[in-house]
């Protein structure tokens, strides 16, 4: 049996400043007919930025769907058709003023793959200078330096619930495991 799904047809039923939401009507493996509902969103990025002194930069914004202030990696939303290197650096520098040396691909992951189509960037910057943050007009930030191994433990303890962010500080922490493995 195959695991793919057929598209059959689509409705698109809205259009937002950030998001698309469409229903698409798939034949299902068996034959079966179902729809899936889908929320388009053009991708984003998140930075693992970390100062000389093995900090990262993290920033404090109210999280209006949660209704709380979390704690999160420097991150934002690609424009269509934008290089995500290019918009890891625009972002790093708008949310925290720091620009970087080296920016290093950590991957990509999927946010919510069960009907959600962000694919979110994750790069390590290093070799860090800071100028002056510019943040959106609608975007209210606290800018933080938390030590990478206090972060670390509050990423597996469950204090820092944003995927992103944990993702991106576990994959820095295997990287380091790794490198000191191959010495």
């Amino acid at each position: 049996m195959t695991l793919s799904e057929e598209f059959i047809s689509r409705e698109e039923i809205f259009h937002g400043r950030i998001v698309d939401l469409r229903v698409d009507t798939v034949r299902l493996p068996n034959g079966h007919l179902t729809t899936r509902e889908v929320i388009d969103h053009p991708g984003g990025v998140a930075i693992v930025a970390i100062d000389e002194d093995d900090n990262v930069l993290t920033v404090k914004q109210y999280r209006y769907a949660f209704g709380t202030v979390l704690e999160e990696l420097p991150a934002g939303k690609l424009e269509r058709g934008e290089d995500p290197a290019a918009a890891a650096r625009r972002e790093l520098s708008e949310e925290t003023g720091a620009s970087c040396e080296t920016l290093t691909s950590l991957g990509e992951i999927l946010a919510s793959p069960g009907g959600f189509t962000e694919v979110l960037h994750l790069y390590m910057a290093t070799g860090l200078t800071f100028g002056s943050q510019h943040p959106d007009e609608d975007e209210f930030i606290d800018f933080e330096r938390v030590p990478f191994d206090t972060l670390l433990r509050r990423c597996l303890s469950g204090d820092i619930r944003d995927g992103k962010t944990v993702a991106g500080v576990l994959k820095v922490y295997a990287l380091r495991t790794l490198h000191k493995e191959e010495q």
